[in-house]
């Protein structure tokens, strides 16, 4: 979700893009009892994507021997996983002159956290759903947008393409009975939550401010010129840090621990404090009085979320993308890269060699690949813990009825929520009059709840969403016309204490031999921009 006026924009929820074969995350689960039956309203819907035995393949086929390959193919360079990380790896190393770059993708369709649906014939997202325009350091992500046409050179300014950034109204709260614009719960003048909100946001300029040779937070993360502040930071909580500053007011509190939950699947309590700062101190800061600049919080988004942009990253390799292939294991041999992987439509084991493989997936799924795993690969699996999550499409076949307050928004959140809120997906249509659409809602599970998200029936947790949108829509369930919900196990990984300065990780994104790694778990946390430069950075020269 991306947040609006009067606080600065934000980068959340696009951050659901730890790479392809997120699904397999599930792998780790142990099934757990089943819950009561639902409520008795029959609902319509399912589950959608790839079914979880996929990624229990590469479980299960590490308690025997494999049976035999029954072809054998060959790459330059094999690409493993067409989430945002393999699909920018496979372009970039296609722009520094290798045509024959093939990509191997456990779902049927790529795009990993970010890719797109439809429903009642609708566009909607499964996942990511909005790109932030992009600061300095992304210079990546910027040079792709403007090859894309997203971003145009005018007057000696960057200009995004107003026709595909958020409509008006962005984003409104439910709280104290009614909506109001913004997703910051409202302070009075005077008020000790706004004075708390005007400290909070000194402490993030402050942080914010340039050092010597850059800035002590950048997006991609290491891009930063870190020093002992940066460090002391990582090393605890969100929530020890705000109570050593003194900050304790319940409506600060609360959207930080929302927008810790919504960008990082894990609360305050949970997240380091580098993790909790680096949400606002990377971007444009913090401000609770609305003088920030008029296109901070502009945003990139499509009724598909960032499917659009995954879409046009596939799009270029037709042939060479293989959806269906479970990969399940990688050997690296004298001249060459040995992957075996299973065809899910043809039921048969391929053999694959490449000059060069490219690990564009989860760490934790990765280091199951390699026998033995690389020690630093080890580390950094074992050092990282995932967030489960949901997201659930709703098909009404009319707009619900509206409570008291502001107009409804792309982005709609509930003060106290379990839930993140939802997304219209045609917010961003012109028809003159509203109609029918499909509301998104998220979930950032507790990782507790891994292993219900696998055994529990999809009605259980069908009624989970409705029961939190019921208070501010008791008329949804008479318009909804079906449900249809992605689960991810291993969603995104959680910024807990202590991750930047894990030596493993830094290690895995500096290698440069016939295998190399390209994720979003190489930062310890999930976005796009984060997977998109690592996926550029993996076409860097050998060392």
């Amino acid at each position: 979700m991306g947040t609006g006026r009067p606080v600065t924009m934000s980068w959340r929820r696009r951050s659901l893009l730890a790479a392809a074969m997120s699904t397999a995350a599930l792998s780790a689960c142990r099934p757990a009892p089943s819950a009561a039956p639902a409520a008795s309203v029959q609902l319509q819907g399912g589950w959608v994507g790839a079914s979880h035995a996929r990624g229990h393949r590469l479980r299960e086929s590490k308690s025997g021997a494999l049976p035999a390959v029954a072809v054998q193919r060959r790459a330059r360079v094999l690409v493993l996983g067409a989430g945002v990380a393999g699909l920018a790896a496979a372009r970039a190393w296609r722009q520094a002159g290798v045509d024959d770059v093939q990509v191997l993708e456990l779902e049927d369709s790529p795009g990993g956290n970010a890719r797109g649906h439809r429903l009642g014939g609708m566009a909607c997202p499964l996942g990511a759903h909005y790109l932030p325009l992009p600061v300095a350091e992304s210079r990546e992500v910027a040079q792709w947008l403007f090859e894309l046409g997203l971003l145009r050179h005018e007057s000696g300014r960057t200009v995004p393409d107003p026709r595909h950034l958020c409509h008006s109204p962005q984003e409104r709260l439910f709280i104290d009975g009614q909506w109001v614009d913004g997703s910051l719960p409202p302070a009075a003048p005077g008020s000790a939550t706004l004075a708390q909100y005007r400290l909070f946001g000194e402490r993030v300029a402050a942080l914010s401010a340039p050092v010597a040779g850059g800035r002590r937070f950048a997006l991609p993360a290491h891009r930063a010129v870190p020093d002992a502040q940066t460090v002391a930071l990582d090393r605890q909580t969100f929530a020890s840090w705000l109570a050593a500053e003194g900050l304790d007011d319940r409506r600060l509190l609360w959207y930080l621990d929302y927008a810790c939950r919504d960008d990082y699947g894990a609360g305050l309590d949970t997240v380091s404090a580098w993790a909790g700062l680096h949400y606002f101190a990377s971007r444009h800061g913090f401000h609770a009085t609305g003088d920030e600049a008029d296109d901070a919080d502009a945003v990139f988004t499509w009724p598909e979320g960032n499917g659009w942009l995954t879409a046009r990253l596939a799009a270029p390799l037709q042939e060479r993308l293989h959806g269906g292939r479970t990969v399940l294991r990688v050997a690296e041999g004298r001249h060459g890269v040995d992957v075996v992987a299973w065809d899910e439509a043809t039921s048969r084991l391929e053999g694959w060699t490449a000059d060069t493989v490219i690990c564009a997936l989860p760490l934790f799924v990765a280091a199951r690949l390699f026998d033995p795993a690389p020690p630093a690969l080890r580390e950094a699996a074992a050092a990282l813990r995932y967030a489960p999550w949901l997201v659930a499409n709703l098909h009404i076949d009319a707009p619900l009825l509206e409570r008291q307050g502001v107009a409804p928004a792309w982005d709609n959140v509930i003060y106290g929520s379990a839930g993140l809120g939802y997304v219209d997906a045609m917010h961003q249509s012109l028809r003159a009059v509203p109609g029918a659409t499909v509301l998104t809602a998220y979930h950032a599970l507790p990782m507790a709840d891994r292993g219900d998200l696998l055994k529990r029936p999809w009605t259980d947790w069908a009624e989970r969403v409705l029961q939190d949108l019921d208070t501010v829509h008791p008329d949804l369930r008479q318009r909804l016309q079906r449900i249809e919900m992605m689960r991810y196990g291993h969603a995104m990984a959680v910024p807990v204490p202590g991750l930047q300065d894990r030596a493993a990780l830094q290690a895995l994104r500096a290698m440069r031999g016939r295998v190399r790694f390209a994720h979003a778990d190489l930062a310890g946390y999930s976005v796009f921009e984060e997977a998109f430069v690592a996926g550029c950075e993996s076409a860097a020269p050998r060392r």
